[in-house]
Parts: structure tokens; sequence; C-alpha cells
């Protein structure tokens, strides 16, 4: 019997309606889906909710993909698909495996020669960099940033001088209730000249996008970022 495919199942990002974010077939292809590899079993479900999924949640099967998942856990998460059955990867919040988990598990279905279906359906970071006006040709996403502050700013000090000498966008995020220590770091690091985006709650009725240089930021109020998830952007020049 042929493996089931993995699809890799984007969902809403924040508040936003899966309607209005997802295209139909991929909300078709997760209704039709009984197995779920999901962080949480509980958010998964309340997704699957709203997305529509017919019949009652009790009957599908959601297994929660550990943090630092070994061979074993792979190997048993994957196992259903070996056997025929098609599954679905879910995010906790837009896309799978980018800004993530579940890489490992896609190299893992890779290595046992299941099919990896990914599908269409919200990005943060790709979102952000379209709404940015930086440069969209060269970027890189460096996760999160030291939560120590003399550590953060060192960093975004190394990430500013990459960025000019290589003309690159460099996108990162933090926890939400850091976000303004955050901000407040890259005002007080960054150079005048160098430009800052701050993306939030992308696809909501909430979402706020503003890109200026950081002299423009120095002289205005700070935005309201606490506790919103939001995507940073830096292009230094």
């Amino acid at each position: 019997m042929p493996a089931g495919p993995l699809y890799l199942l984007p969902v809403a990002l924040g508040e936003s309606q899966p309607e209005a974010v997802l295209p139909e077939d991929v909300r078709r292809i997760a209704a039709s889906l009984r197995y779920f590899i999901a962080e949480k079993a509980k958010s998964a479900r309340a997704e699957l909710r709203r997305i529509g999924v017919a019949g009652p949640l009790r009957d599908l099967v959601i297994r929660e993909l550990p943090r630092e998942p070994g061979r074993e856990d792979l190997a048993a998460l994957l196992a259903p698909l070996l056997a025929g059955e098609a599954g679905g990867l879910m995010s906790e919040a837009g896309v799978p495996a980018v800004a993530d988990p579940g890489a490992r598990l896609v190299q893992a279905a890779h290595e046992l020669g299941i099919r990896v279906a990914p599908l269409v359906g919200p990005s943060s970071l790709l979102l952000a960099l379209m709404a940015s006006g930086l440069d969209g040709q060269r970027f890189a996403f460096h996760g999160y940033l030291p939560v120590e502050a003399a550590q953060r700013k060192q960093r975004i000090g190394e990430l500013e001088r990459e960025s000019l000498r290589e003309g690159r966008t460099q996108i990162f995020i933090e926890t939400p209730y850091r976000n303004m220590a955050l901000f407040a770091a890259l005002l007080e690091t960054c150079r005048p000249g160098t430009r800052l985006c701050v993306a939030t709650e992308l696809t909501t009725p909430q979402e706020r996008i503003a890109s200026r240089r950081i002299d423009a930021w120095r002289k205005l109020p700070a935005p309201a970022l606490d506790r919103r998830p939001t995507v940073f952007l830096i292009l230094a020049g």
C-alpha cells in the first residue's frame, strides 16, 4: 500500500477568518482529513472547528509534535501515513515549518518516501516583507533576538551592519509581551537612516503596518505593540 501524503496545512493568523485567508481547496482538504499533527491539540481542534470540519471533532486523531522530537517520535507520528492514511501538519498560526516547529517532521517524511504537499496560506513573514517596501530580493529571517538587553543591542548592531554590507532586509520576531522593549532597543541602537518596518496582527481587523526611517520613528509616539503579534524588519542604508 502506498504511503499517504503529508499535507502542510496553513491556518489563519489571529482573529482573521479562515475563509478570508485560506483557499477553498485548502479548507476542503483539511475537512477531508482525519489524522493531524500539531503543536497543541486543543488549539488545532479549535481551528479545525473554524475551518468547518464535518462530523464530531472527537472522531479526529490529533497527535502533538514534541518540542524536541527524536527519531522514534517522528517515526511514530508518521506511521499512520506509511500505512496509507493521509495526514495534516498544522501550525499554531500561519504556515507549518516556517518560523514554526515541524521542519524535522517534514524532513523525516522525505526520508521515508512520504509525499509532502504544502498548501497555500498566510505567512506573516512574507506578508510583512511584501508590505514593508524593503528589499524583497535579498532577505533573511533570524527568529528571536536575545532577551538580555545588552546582548539584544549587540545583536541588533550585528544585523544592521550585515544589512548595510549585504544590502539585505533582516526579519525577526519577538514574544509579544517583549515587543515594546525590542522596539525601544531598535530606536536606540540603529542608525538614523536605517529603515524599520513594524507589521502587527497581519490579516486581522487590527492589522497595522508602518515603514519609515529610524530618525522618523524617533519623532513619533511608539506604536501600540504590547501583546500583539508583530514582525520587525530593518534595512540599513
